[in-house]
């Protein structure tokens, strides 16, 4: 999938989006999220049918009070009456209980599963998906979406289901009845039935605008409220601004969610017109049979108490398909998701590398983020097994992708990347990976503690190795100034670290790892000399022994490799070492005279 095709699933565009067609394949689709839990929705349409039924006790026990009981003065059948009607009553009640907990049950272990099947397919997805799509907009579909879907479950497919079970055997006794006012009483429904198209469209139609909203709000909030993004607004005194944005939205929000509550509103006052006639017809008939001596008052009042399971099963599937429509939206929503391809993945006969010695190859690679602009252009070049290559050149020619390229964040559009001489394509993620160490400029920490930030590289690490990775990266010492010592909890994003201390806890989590590749980008121009010291010291050890590639931004980085690769506008447009490339007029030499010399003055 391109990278314009990806943009463009990303928005939902309520405005251009086609009503969701219902086909037999999303139907399936659907279904095969439900089918684990089948024998529990036997039990809920066993017992549907049960209150269904039981509903039906009351009026008629009813019935016999008013024409039997009461007439004959027979206190012991009115007895016997009344108590049956309340024991099916607390019946219907009980089995109602029980029907509601395996309605919740269900709905949420279907929640449940759908969540972590889009947690999953999301976390194997490539880099390009991250850095294209808002991080707002992946949280709302995987919660907003998803939450929204339970009602699919717990109200439409139950409702359809209970309202169809209730209107055919309310039908059923009314025509066992009375035929003749069972047909006064099923000709009323139809009339309000035909206006709620137009009414579930206009619903739909708000809805989808909703959840694009709701996308849109959950993006301010978790740009503005994280400890980074809180930090630029107040230091640029945005707080009014961004209160502003989210107020408009959040405004816009309730304004369609009223406009979606209050859509058909004249239609539902027209329908409970309707449904209070009903009562009035079936008294003015039944009264006119009960003169001519053709239906007792028992089943006048009967037909009364039953008309409301008559009229509000048919109101709520004449609107069934409004609900259907957004559930389907919400599904369609969640689908496009999982159908996007993981652009990143093993190849089907792919085979576990083995430990490795470090040599890598890059063959003539090319690469582009973008299908108008190569990023990486016929890249060409050894490192031996041990070594370590300095990746020297301005900003945005190419450093950094290179080393993305190596642990198959991106694959290349053409060439090959080899270590130990196979193909990286052709062996799995997990043993490429677990083999490649990366200490980022941006160092990544979770709002954990220390010790749990450390573990993240490996889990199984002892508190011996904990502490020794922790001396060579030299930050042992300032955990241990600190009050609560490994388990002190970093903060958002590692707020409460500084950058060299961040750092050299990355290096301290890359030593764990023990990896035979190690990547660092020495970005050092914003730390305090002490704290570039401390780092030079900690990534000594980590270089030793194993092949190392560095993005390098200090002379001594530089004078310490056995090659440098300079790279110009995803070029690399020289190679050699310090001695070799300072004696040719090119672009090492004059980046060393008005950068890299400047290491050496200040020293």
């Amino acid at each position: 999938m391109g990278m314009h095709g990806m943009g463009r699933m990303m928005r939902f565009n309520s405005e251009n989006t086609p009503r969701t067609e219902i086909t037999k394949e999303l139907v399936l689709r659907i279904w095969r999220y439900y089918r684990p839990y089948l024998f529990q929705l036997l039990l809920m349409i066993i017992a549907l049918i049960v209150t269904s039924g039981l509903s039906l006790i009351p009026p008629t026990l009813t019935k016999n009070i008013i024409d039997v009981a009461l007439p004959q003065a027979d206190m012991p059948l009115l007895g016997r009456l009344t108590l049956m009607s309340f024991a099916a009553a607390l019946g219907l009640g009980l089995i109602s209980v029980g029907q509601n907990y395996l309605n919740t049950w269900v709905s949420k272990h279907i929640i449940f599963d759908i969540k972590n099947h889009m947690y999953n397919h999301l976390q194997h997805m490539s880099m390009r998906f991250f850095t294209e799509t808002k991080t707002g907009e992946i949280l709302s579909r995987i919660n907003n979406d998803v939450n929204g879907i339970e009602r699919v479950f717990s109200g439409t497919i139950l409702s359809i289901l209970q309202n169809l079970f209730t209107l055919c055997l309310t039908i059923g006794f009314l025509f066992y009845q009375n035929w003749k006012l069972a047909i006064i009483s099923i000709l009323i429904p139809p009339i309000f039935i035909t206006p709620t198209k137009s009414v579930g469209k206009a619903r739909w139609r708000i809805a989808t605008q909703t959840q694009e909203k709701l996308a849109e709000l959950t993006n301010i909030q978790q740009e503005s409220l994280n400890a980074g993004g809180a930090m630029l607004v107040k230091l640029n005194t945005r707080e009014e601004d961004q209160f502003r944005r989210f107020q408009d939205l959040n405004r816009q929000i309730i304004g369609l969610q009223i406009r979606e509550s209050i859509v058909g509103r004249w239609f539902m006052m027209f329908v409970q017109a309707f449904t209070n006639l009903g009562p009035n017809l079936i008294y003015f008939v039944g009264g006119y049979l009960f003169i001519r001596g053709e239906l007792s008052i028992g089943t006048i009042v009967a037909f009364v108490a039953l008309l409301p399971r008559l009229f509000g099963p048919v109101a709520q599937l004449s609107n069934i398909h409004i609900d259907i429509s957004r559930s389907m939206a919400l599904f369609e929503r969640i689908f496009e998701y999982l159908d996007l391809e993981h652009e990143i993945t093993d190849v089907p006969d792919a085979e576990d590398l083995p430990p490795i010695e470090g040599k890598i190859e890059f063959d003539h690679v090319n690469f582009s983020y973008l299908p108008e602009q190569q990023t990486l252009k016929d890249i060409d070049f050894l490192i031996k097994p041990g070594q370590m290559t300095a990746l020297v050149g301005l900003s945005g020619s190419g450093k950094t992708t290179i080393t993305h390229l190596i642990s198959r964040l991106y694959d290349p559009n053409s060439g090959t990347i080899r270590i130990d001489g196979r193909d990286i394509r052709q062996v799995t993620l997990k043993s490429l990976r677990s083999q490649i160490g990366v200490v980022t400029q941006d160092t990544y920490v979770f709002n954990a503690s220390i010790r749990e930030n450390l573990l993240f590289a490996n889990p199984d690490a002892t508190q011996d190795e904990i502490i020794e990775a922790c001396k060579i990266a030299n930050i042992h010492d300032f955990i241990m100034s600190l009050p609560q010592g490994y388990e002190t909890i970093v903060g958002e994003r590692g707020t409460k670290l500084s950058g060299g201390e961040k750092q050299r806890l990355s290096i301290a989590r890359a030593i764990l790892k023990d990896p035979r590749i190690i990547i660092f980008d020495e970005a050092t121009s914003s730390l305090d000399s002490m704290s570039e010291v401390l780092i030079q010291e900690a990534i000594q050890p980590l270089f030793q022994s194993r092949t190392a590639i560095v993005i390098a931004h200090r002379l001594a980085t530089i004078l310490a490799a056995d090659q440098i690769l300079v790279l110009h506008e995803g070029k690399i447009v020289e190679k050699g070492t310090h001695e070799e490339l300072v004696k040719r007029d090119g672009l090492y030499k004059e980046l060393y005279e008005k950068q890299f010399k400047i290491d050496r003055t200040a020293s």
